[in-house]
C-alpha cells in the first residue's frame, strides 16, 4: 500500500479512499475500452460487486 506524505511530512493512509480511487480508475479504463455503454452487469464485474457479496464484506463495516 502506498503512503501519502502531506506537507507536514507525516505519512497518512486512508485505505477506503485509496480503494475507491483504484475502483474508479478500473471503471474508467473499462468504459474507455468499451465500444458502447457498459451494462450494469459489466459495471458490477469491474467493481467486483459479486465478490463483495460472496465474501460477506461491506463498505459499511
Amino acid at each position: 500500500m502506498r503512503r501519502v506524505a502531506p506537507v507536514g511530512g507525516t505519512a497518512v493512509q486512508d485505505h477506503v479512499a485509496l480503494a475507491e480511487i483504484e475502483l474508479c480508475g478500473e471503471l474508467i479504463i473499462a468504459a474507455s475500452a468499451a465500444e458502447d455503454r457498459l451494462s450494469l452487469e459489466s459495471i458490477d464485474e469491474v467493481l467486483r460487486v459479486s465478490e463483495e457479496r460472496e465474501s460477506g464484506r461491506s463498505w459499511e463495516s
